[in-house]
């Protein structure tokens, strides 16, 4: 199993009148955390892309739990159970500062070839990096 976390602060902007996160932001929480993962692994989403894969969302669940407000500090998981093939399937929550549940919610991304646009595989390279820290 791979595991990663990050903290984001809350923006006000990223929030109504009431200062409630909006419900659109936490994908992006999602986003940043998976991100920071693979900067920390020393593979960027750019490198990728360098290397001619893009991997676009193909499927996202969310669900809401309480909410996170304006000027919280939330924890932001991400956690993948198995190496990927062709998709990459990562389970995600987000915590306040309290330690309760905010947002919960799967992630399924796809490997496509930047050339043809068409489905491949998980390039060797970021399946190695996984695979070491999947041994950590």
């Amino acid at each position: 199993m791979i595991r990663f976390k990050t903290t984001i602060k809350v923006r006000y902007y990223e929030c109504d009148p009431m200062g409630v996160v909006h419900h659109s932001n936490y994908i992006r929480y999602f986003e940043c955390a998976r991100n920071e993962m693979m900067d920390a692994w020393g593979y960027t989403v750019e490198q990728c892309q360098a290397d001619g894969i893009t991997f676009p969302m193909a499927s996202a669940e969310l669900r809401f739990h309480r909410p996170a407000m304006a000027g919280d500090f939330l924890t932001v998981t991400a956690e993948m159970e198995k190496l990927p093939l062709a998709k990459l399937v990562v389970k995600q929550q987000v915590f306040n500062q309290k330690g309760e549940l905010c947002c919960d919610g799967v992630v399924t991304l796809g490997f496509l070839s930047a050339e043809t646009g068409r489905p491949t595989r998980c390039p060797e390279r970021l399946l190695a990096i996984m695979q070491a820290a999947q041994e950590e």
